[in-house]
């Protein structure tokens, strides 16, 4: 007696249908998160209103520089003082001239803080700096 079947199993194949669920998934997934992550902006900074300001463009690698109402700077979510920004600032621009910056001040920002951080990037021989506006705020009609 042949107790074997007569048919011979095909061994499974690649599944492709569930390979490419799980990478459209992961595709989803890091497109959500790289928009998320692509500002780096302080939570506590209020930024002053310009009505013919516009969204600038980002540029890759932009430096973001926050400065809060009482005056401290932040880059990359790390408190610095003027030594340490200074020191950041003259080595990114040695291995990258022409690194563009973008300076985001609270409207509270004494203007005295602002100038210091742009004389910090004179020194460090930066020239591409922009500043980051809120979009006009509108009043109600009368």
């Amino acid at each position: 007696m042949n107790f074997r079947p007569r048919e011979s199993m095909e061994k499974p194949g690649f599944q492709l249908a569930p390979m490419i669920d799980i990478i459209f998934l992961l595709l989803c997934f890091f497109v959500t998160s790289q928009i998320y992550s692509q500002w780096e902006t302080e939570i506590d900074i209020k930024l002053p209103s310009s009505e013919t300001g516009a969204a600038p463009q980002r540029l890759p690698g932009e430096i973001i520089i926050n400065i809060r109402s009482d005056g401290t700077v932040v880059v990359n979510r790390q408190e610095l003082d003027d030594a340490a920004l200074s020191g950041k600032l003259a080595e990114v621009v040695r291995y990258f001239p022409g690194q563009p910056v973008l300076i985001r001040a609270d409207k509270a920002t004494d203007y005295e803080h602002l100038i210091r951080v742009l004389d910090l990037c004179r020194k460090a021989d930066v020239w591409n700096i922009s500043f980051a506006v809120g979009g006009a705020e509108k009043q109600p009609p009368r």
